[in-house]
């Protein structure tokens, strides 16, 4: 577990209200979407995509407010008009670790680790989560690399 501060940031985002078993279809149905409108926008794509999570349960069929987030770059006298918000994202302090396997994993192996690490630390949870997709092969894939952040109220 590394705690870090994170760095401000643009997003093309969209918020939905659903369970952790839905972000799966939503997250495809979505990010052609939100790469179409930021190519006709003329927003230029600057980092991997982010998924985040307000207070994310621990089963599948608890509902959560989740985003999707596509970080972009905002040319100088830009005015956004289209179907997604562009959102300002501020700095903040995360408990952060890269997970590298199956999707499968991600919990077992991913997040219930430094779940626990923030648990036994002096840390507390802020109530919002981060999943970046530095290495996306697909669903089936037997590797990716997501970084997995907890944000920190202390």
């Amino acid at each position: 577990m590394k705690i870090i501060e994170t760095d401000a940031f643009k997003g093309l985002v969209a918020t939905r209200h659903l369970t952790i078993r839905d972000v799966k279809t939503t997250a495809a149905e979505l990010s052609p979407k939100i790469e179409n409108e930021a190519a006709a926008c003329g927003l230029a794509i600057a980092g991997p995509w982010i998924f985040i999570a307000q207070n994310l349960p621990h089963d599948g069929k608890t509902l959560f407010d989740w985003t999707i987030c596509c970080p972009v770059t905002e040319p100088a006298g830009y005015s956004h008009h289209g179907a997604f918000a562009l959102r300002d994202f501020e700095p903040i302090m995360v408990a952060t670790h890269t997970y590298q396997g199956t999707t499968r994993g991600l919990f077992t192996k991913g997040y219930a680790p430094l779940v626990e690490e923030i648990s036994v630390s002096r840390h507390i949870f802020s109530g919002e989560s981060r999943e970046i997709y530095h290495a996306w092969n697909g669903h089936k894939a037997g590797y990716h690399r997501i970084e997995i952040q907890f944000g920190l109220a202390r």
